[in-house]
């Protein structure tokens, strides 16, 4: 048998505060300590699986006794967002951030992307997507004018009633901006958001949800892809790297679909699976509701249960996040954090916490080497001298 990789990232699970994140406004009451935090608050999780990966114990949680190899991660580049995460993890360093839009969009930019989509738009604000289309959907019933939206990360996010605008046009438009937003608009992402309902039960998103992403530079998906065959991609994360290295597999857009699919995954021939579990970051940490992120957690264990039986003794199974959101904290955006690593393997003869390092790109360096390949940047989590043999 080959030896194979499955990466999974848990959105937003931060393991404490990064050195620098009072740069990125999260000091004071809005300094995250994700896991910690809903670990505290919930009063513990019924996550056994978690503990015993060293997933708790990478963020300071004294869970019990570790099988494998954890610790936590610095994040280098500058941000604190999905794409900037994920690309680090696969080598990319990241020195200059996205452009961020608070105050909404430039006008001129504006005025181009509706002359090129032949509508006008509503909103162009930072906002929380559950609130926006609750506020301007009886508007956007209407008049037809898309809604247009942004947060604290670089996204620009348009959101339609697919009743009003069929899904496919919100792509088509997406992809339109996508085209125009070139430096200095260079956004991470584009977002499709298709909803439905009425003003009097109100609006909810549906999972049509489409990111349209800048398209990043070479990296470890594409040496991958072209050594070792191409990526089983679960989630966002196929959108992030703009499809590049990965087969074509259906888009799921929850936990529950990502478990079904990674299950198939297992099945497949692929040799990295990368997937991306997104509820914990988008259900619960930007809705602020830490109950619910300890709820997630602690499915997402059942879901462990499922998968560990299914693996050889040559599989690698790693756990990661891509930034933190502390559902405790005022905030609802993400927050500048440390990132917990755990990696569990039947044949894997060493376990035990490492010290910290920098650079998530340390987590694609680990699936390099188990995949017989030598990453760019970063080194292999599985060699720390700190390790117990």
């Amino acid at each position: 048998m080959r030896r194979r990789a499955i990466l999974i990232v848990l959105d937003g699970c931060g393991a404490g505060a990064a050195p620098d994140a009072a740069d990125f406004g999260d000091s004071g009451e809005n300094e995250g300590h994700t896991l910690r935090n809903v670990w505290n608050l919930c009063g513990g999780l019924q996550a056994p699986l978690l503990a015993r990966m060293g997933y708790f114990a990478a963020a300071g949680i004294d869970a019990g006794p570790i099988e494998g190899v954890c610790g936590r991660l610095r994040e280098v580049s500058i941000g604190k967002d999905t794409v900037t995460g994920h690309w680090e993890m696969m080598g990319i360093h990241l020195e200059k951030p996205f452009p961020t839009y608070p105050k909404g969009f430039p006008i001129p930019l504006v005025k181009e992307f509706e002359e090129r989509i032949g509508r006008q738009t509503i909103g162009n604000e930072a906002a929380s997507g559950t609130e926006i289309i609750n506020r301007l959907g009886e508007t956007h019933l209407s008049t037809g004018c898309p809604i247009l939206y942004t947060s604290a990360d670089s996204v620009f996010q348009l959101a339609c009633h697919e009743d009003v605008i069929p899904v496919d046009q919100l792509y088509e438009m997406c992809r339109i901006a996508r085209e125009m937003l070139v430096p200095p608009h260079n956004v991470g992402r584009v977002i499709a958001r298709p909803f439905l309902g009425n003003p009097s039960e109100g609006f909810v998103r549906t999972n049509r949800r489409k990111d349209f992403p800048i398209a990043p530079p070479r990296c470890l998906v594409d040496e991958i892809a072209e050594s070792v065959g191409e990526v089983f991609g679960i989630g966002v994360v196929p959108e992030v790297f703009a499809e590049r290295g990965f087969r074509p597999v259906r888009r799921t857009q929850s936990n529950a679909e990502h478990e079904a699919l990674l299950h198939e995954a297992l099945l497949s021939d692929a040799r990295f699976i990368f997937c991306n579990f997104e509820d914990f970051d988008m259900l619960y940490g930007h809705r602020n509701d830490p109950r619910g992120f300890g709820n997630a957690l602690e499915a997402f264990d059942l879901t462990l249960g499922s998968v560990l039986p299914r693996l050889r003794e040559d599989d690698l199974l790693i756990l990661t996040a891509d930034h933190g959101n502390d559902p405790t904290t005022p905030s609802t955006d993400h927050s500048r954090e440390y990132v917990p690593f755990a990696a569990w393997s039947l044949g894997l003869p060493v376990a035990g916490l490492i010290p910290d390092r920098d650079g998530l790109w340390n987590v694609g360096a680990t699936v390099a080497e188990w995949l017989g390949l030598t990453a760019d940047r970063g080194s292999s989590l599985l060699s720390d001298p700190a390790l117990v043999q």
